[in-house]
This record gives C-alpha cells, structure tokens and sequence, in this order.
C-alpha cells in the first residue's frame, strides 16, 4: 500500500474495526428477512453500532477533533480546527433487503476544507481512500477518472428522492433530460460508494440532490483526488445544499449544463 499518513491510518483502522461487525450482522439479514417483523430495528442497531465504534476509535486516536455524524449528529470538540464527518453505513436500505452494495464513509475537515476521505466497501473489501494533494487510491492502486469526454458514452450514477422526500418533480425532469443525451443511468444506492466509483472511473458522473454532508464529505475528495472535479449542481457549496456533481473535467461542464437544463 502506498505510504499513508498517521491520520490516514487512523481512519483506515476505525472503518475496518467497524466493518467487522457490520459484516456479521449483514449475514444475520438474510435470516431475519423471513420474519414478519423484518429486520428494521436490528439495521438501525448494526448502524449505530458501527458509528459507536467509529466514535470512540477516532476520539481515542484523535481527542479534541469534533464531530459531524449521521446518528448522533455535531459534536463539538475542543480541537475547532478539525471535524471528523461520518455515515457508518451508507446504504442503509441495501443491508436491509440483503443487498451487498453499501459503504462506510470517513472524512476529514481541517478549517472547513476536506482533506482527507475513506469509503469502504464492506462486502466487496474494497478500500477507497484519499488524502489532499496525495492521490485517491483503492487498496494500494492509484486511482484516475474515466477519460471518456463524450456525453454520449457516459454513464452516470445518481440517486432518487424516496420516503416522501421533497424532489421528485426536479429529479424526474433532469434523470429525462440525462438519459437523452448518455449512454444510461444507474441508482444503486449508495452515495459514498457512486463518488468512489467515479474515481475509479467506474461511473463517468455521479448527481443527486438533498444529500447530507456525510454522505459526500469522503467521496468529494476521492474524486478530486482522482482527477475529477466535484461541484454544486447550482453554483453553491455542495456541503451546504447537499446538491452535488461529480465527473471529469471533460464532461463536468456538459452534464452540468444538462442538469440544468
């Protein structure tokens, strides 16, 4: 693997020390799936769990760094520097119907910038990983965007509003415009994991909209990381808004301007 930092490798160490419980309990799924109750309550367990572990290795590591988490949301540190961002288990929805497509995601903010992004892919052992101006790498590979530069060999990645969540209406309208002009659209439910996949050249692009900052924190960085230019659909701070597009810097401008029609 190429040389990691020290925080690096504090991050790398709580995302695989929570893995490991996470893919025990991924294997229980598949045997609560035939109850009637279903396996809601003991997901939303598994994931706290998880973010439980992530919590206490990284202020063990790094005491002071605050926190902006998915269950437990902000926690202020004494360090007002640096802020720990994370979603324990992006995929949520994946890991309760059995689906082995979802993620741990870490990143880094140091006075308000990202600098340092883990995304790992439990099932698949696929560790994505980025530290600013040190490269994106999965495992120990360097990774680049795709070098496609024509919209009409692109696929892209995105996400659908669900659980009565505003957006419809926009969404539906640019996933038409979009399919138009690519050459398709996948929805596989992960936000962390479709960023990593762009910087892996994977995806050619990845948008949504209504994103929570954990969601993109770590993945925004593997894709600029990577080569690839991360932007606010509308022109604002993506971490804010939670509308976010990714691509290279061939098609970042076309599917921009496709999306907005």
């Amino acid at each position: 693997m190429p040389q990691a930092s020290a925080t690096m490798n504090v991050m790398i160490a709580a995302a695989r020390k929570a893995a490991r419980a996470l893919t025990r309990d991924f294997g229980e799924v598949e045997n609560l799936q035939v109850s009637r109750k279903g396996p809601s309550d003991f997901v939303t367990a598994a994931d706290i769990k998880a973010e439980k572990t992530i919590f206490e290795e990284l202020s063990k590591a790094r005491p002071g760094y605050g926190f902006l988490m998915e269950e437990r949301g902000a926690v202020e540190g004494t360090d007002k520097t640096h802020r720990w961002i994370v979603d324990p288990l992006d995929g949520t929805s994946n890991f309760l119907h059995g689906l082995p497509h979802f993620a741990i995601s870490i990143g880094l903010e140091r006075e308000g910038v990202l600098v340092a992004g883990v995304v790992f892919n439990v099932v698949r052992d696929e560790l994505f990983w980025a530290e600013k101006g040190a490269g994106a790498y999965l495992n120990d590979r360097r990774l680049r965007v795709a070098g496609r530069n024509d919209l009409r060999d692109a696929v892209l990645a995105t996400g659908i509003p669900f659980n009565g969540k505003p957006g419809h209406e926009v969404f539906l309208r640019e996933v038409e415009r979009v399919m138009a002009r690519t050459a398709g659209v996948r929805r596989w439910g992960s936000a962390s994991l479709d960023l990593a996949y762009v910087a892996a050249g994977r995806f050619d692009g990845f948008w949504e909209r209504g994103l929570s900052p954990w969601d993109v924190a770590a993945g925004a960085i593997l894709v600029r990381e990577a080569g690839g230019v991360v932007n606010e659909i509308d022109g604002g701070d993506f971490m804010k808004t939670g509308a976010i597009v990714a691509s290279n810097p061939a098609l970042i401008t076309p599917i921009t301007q496709v999306l907005r029609g």
